[in-house]
């Protein structure tokens, strides 16, 4: 072909353009409805976490005079993009093509924004216990701040009591993607749909994997490469997974999990007990347990130094 000729690009755009190309993975876009942008997801994300740590995510002046401003801006933006980006997912998750079908989940998604907003005074109370809880877990950190600044397990962990809430408050979409944004930041992958108690530290974090039903307790701390996952699924005539079922570990309160642990299906973790690293557990353990790798222990206890 000649370098000053253009190429016949006509037959390649008719390709790409036929919606029967991409019919099962693009949503077919009707009656002007809004799309979720991620762009704008990112920005209800860095919003939420400024307002979570003021100072830490972006540039808030924590001065008195000041602080009531910055909140009041921030809120205001917030309560604008998350109620265009719920109704974008409500829209694009609805197969009801009625003509009406922007104007009725509209007030939903502004109602569903507002109490977002209204939970933020708790999903910071309890993000100060994660905070809390990895710092005095781990003594190497020197400051709190060290630990809002420099830990990605916080990060990922304000990203999931974000998530969660939306899941709560039946938000289609957005939750996962909020998760799955920490997921690509941290490493950390936590489904928003799992139910997480108080006081939950994360130590390093990278290759943790929290399945969509799980419970974890209060006081709960676990180390990099745990998974908290399903040992099998159910599934419907077609040969389909079930959806919905738990299926996932329930982790009671005060738990350890060391690295690389793997504990799979609905089974219970019992309070005060210690999984020890790159153990695999399929059944529940009772309250107190230790549980580490056979060689590892029968060393342990001839040198004296018991679990």
């Amino acid at each position: 072909m000649d370098k000053d000729s253009h190429p016949p690009f006509g037959e390649i755009i008719s390709q790409l353009a036929d919606p029967r190309s991409y019919r099962l993975v693009c949503h077919e876009h009707r009656q002007g409805e809004p799309l979720p942008s991620i762009p704008k997801l990112t920005r209800i994300i860095e919003l939420t976490r400024e307002i979570i740590f003021p100072g830490y995510f972006g540039s808030t002046s924590l001065r008195p005079e000041t602080i009531g401003h910055y909140m009041g801006v921030y809120i205001d933006e917030l309560e604008e993009l998350l109620a265009g980006e719920i109704l974008a997912g409500m829209c694009y998750e609805c197969r009801d093509e009625r003509e009406n079908k922007v104007e009725r989940h509209a007030l939903y998604a502004r109602q569903a924004a507002a109490e977002f907003i209204l939970s933020l005074p708790e999903i910071r109370r309890k993000m100060v216990t994660d905070v809390e809880a990895m710092y005095l877990g781990d003594p190497a950190a020197k400051s709190f701040g060290e630990v809002i600044f420099c830990y990605p397990s916080i990060r990922a962990v304000a990203n999931y009591r974000m998530a969660h809430r939306l899941e709560e408050l039946g938000v289609p979409l957005m939750p996962r993607y909020i998760t799955e944004m920490a997921h690509s930041e941290t490493g950390i992958d936590i489904h928003p749909g799992a139910t997480i108690g108080e006081y939950f530290a994360i130590d390093h974090g990278t290759g943790v994997v929290i399945g969509s039903t799980c419970i974890i307790g209060h006081h709960v701390k676990i180390y990099q490469g745990v998974t908290l996952g399903a040992k099998s699924f159910e599934v419907d005539d077609q040969g389909n997974p079930v959806k919905g079922i738990p299926r996932h570990p329930i982790v009671e309160d005060h738990v350890v999990i060391y690295a690389g642990a793997t504990i799979l299906g609905r089974i219970t973790i019992g309070h005060h007990s210690v999984v020890g690293g790159n153990v695999w557990v399929t059944h529940d353990l009772p309250p107190g347990s230790r549980v580490v790798q056979k060689k590892a222990r029968d060393n342990a206890f001839t040198n004296g130094e018991g679990i």
